[in-house]
This record gives structure tokens, sequence and C-alpha cells, in this order.
């Protein structure tokens, strides 16, 4: 939804895809669709990438210029509860995306991949030349799947594509499955919250304004090489301990959070640190918010949301 504001304040034509499903409120998902309905050049189309015919049929009628793929089953976990959800979305729904661009010559394809495919890499930070081949999650084997598959496309068609290896996206109105939703409800409304490896976890938490930022920019930038595939890390470069980010809810509260302690996941990883040298030599751009900053803006937005996006 933001990079889709972002485009047409810039005054772009923007046609937005979204199936709306049920894997959290929709009416979460419905209030950021009402965000841009009001832009004269914004036409919604609800649609699953995996309906073949429905997503090549979308593409012959509109001739897209560009694609921003930003749609998949997210999540580490659940992967491990609904396999199939994944495999649908993350691969069915890319390879509907990528025959879109090659029989319509689509000028730029940029999709989002994900920190997750850097696995248990004991190298840090992660940088864009490190191997990827040890994924802990299905998530993770999904998204690394859909850069093979990207630069498979790239190869055989000459479709310029660019993956985008997003760290810990957040920003108000973000995923409620994710740490900060859950984390501010649960210390908003004095219930306990579960720091899985005793807060000593570290993630390289990026705010969503950055990633559009970074967004916006990488579209512009057209890889020209023999083959036309590039990848880039999109991350704040600044890991914080799990400890940190609870403390920036607390402040952002005015509450103290009842903390249960527990140890490691399965699927999950210590740490995540981007490495942001390729894409800051690419368009000089390096996010800026911390997490404190960030946080307060989450916590702000939280505490005015209508209740009917917070069941």
């Amino acid at each position: 939804m933001y990079v889709a504001k972002r485009l047409l304040e810039q005054g772009h034509e923007v046609v937005g895809l979204d199936n709306l499903n049920n894997y959290y409120n929709p009416a979460l998902k419905q209030w950021r669709l009402e965000q841009l309905q009001p832009f004269e050049k914004f036409r919604f189309v609800r649609l699953d990438l995996v309906d073949r015919n429905g997503v090549a049929a979308l593409f012959r009628a509109e001739r897209f210029e560009r694609v921003i793929h930003l749609a998949a089953q997210a999540g580490v976990r659940y992967s491990i509860e609904n396999p199939f959800a994944y495999a649908d979305s993350n691969l069915t729904g890319m390879m509907t995306v990528l025959e879109g661009c090659r029989h319509n010559r689509v000028q730029h394809l940029v999709y989002a991949s994900s920190s997750s495919v850097y696995g248990m890499n004991a190298k840090i930070p992660f940088s864009e030349a490190d191997r990827v081949d040890h994924p802990v999650s299905l998530y993770a084997a999904t998204k690394k799947s859909g850069e093979l598959m990207a630069y498979a496309y790239a190869r055989l068609y000459a479709i310029p594509a660019t993956g985008l290896r997003f760290f810990t996206v957040y920003g108000p109105a973000g995923r409620p499955d994710m740490a900060p939703w859950l984390f501010t409800e649960a210390i908003v409304n004095n219930q306990p919250i579960n720091v899985f490896n005793h807060g000593k976890m570290q993630r390289d938490f990026t705010y969503i304004d950055d990633i559009v930022e970074g967004v916006i920019r990488i579209q512009d930038v057209v890889p020209q090489d023999a083959v036309p595939h590039s990848l880039y890390n999109i991350g704040n470069n600044q890991p914080v301990e799990l400890a940190r980010f609870i403390r920036a809810i607390e402040a952002a509260t005015g509450k103290q959070a009842k903390k249960i302690m527990l140890g490691m996941q399965p699927g999950d990883v210590e740490r995540t640190f981007a490495d942001t040298e390729r894409i800051e030599a690419a368009v000089g751009y390096k996010p800026q918010t911390t997490i404190e900053t960030g946080m307060q803006r989450f916590v702000d937005r939280y505490q005015n949301a209508p209740d009917t996006v917070k069941s």
C-alpha cells in the first residue's frame, strides 16, 4: 500500500492487485485499500495470483510498463503449519507474474525476496554475494526459489528483474502476526509476551518509509547485464536486540512489559544483519529510521486505529 501510494503521489497510474484473503483480519487490508481509492489514477483488481488465466488476462489488458511484485504468503512460523499456502502464493504466484512479464514485454520487474534466504549463515553482515543454500524454513526456501525463477526468466527471455531482500519490515498498519503488533497489543492490554531466545535475538528492523524509498529508487535502475537480474538487500544495517525493541515499545506505550522468557523456536534464526553497500552504491540511499522513532509511530497509529482492525 505504501509503495502504491508513493507512486500515485508522483503521478503514476497504478493497478493494485490483492486477493484480500483471511490470513489475518481482512478489515486491515480494506483499510489499506481505502487509503489508495481517492487517487484518480488508482484501480484495484481483486484477484489471486494463483489464477493463471485471470493474471494472464490482466497483463494482456493493461500492458504494464513496470511490475512491482510484493505479494506473498509471508510468515516463517505459519509455513510450518500450512506449507501448501506457500507453494501456491510464492511459487505458482511468482510463476504467473513471470509469465505475464514474459508475454507482455514488461520493462522492469521488481519483486520482494527476504532476508530469510540467508538462513543460518554465520558470516555477518549478510551480503548478496553470500551463498544461500541452507534455508531453515519453507518460507525461506520459497523466497530463494523465487529468486532462481526470476534469474532463469531473465536469462531465457531477457526480462529485466530485480529482487529485494527485505529485512524485518515494520510500520503503521503492518501485519498483526509480526512482533511489533503482537507485543504492542499485549503490552497495551497488560498481557504477557513471549520473549524467545531470552531476549538475545537480533533483527535488522527496517521501517516502512525506508523500504518504500529503496523500492521507488531501485525501480528506475533497470539491470543491463547479459543476464539482466540484480539482487539488493534493503535493511537498516543496524541489528537491534529484542530487549531494546521491547524497551522501545514500553517507552511508546508508557507501560511495562510482562515477559515470559523462552528458548529458540523452530525456523527462527538468532540474528539478521544487512550489508547495504550494494544498494547504497546503486541509488545513494541508506535507511535512517531508528527503532525508537519507528515504534513510536507504530504505537501512535495502533492506539488510534478503529477497533474493527484490531480484532
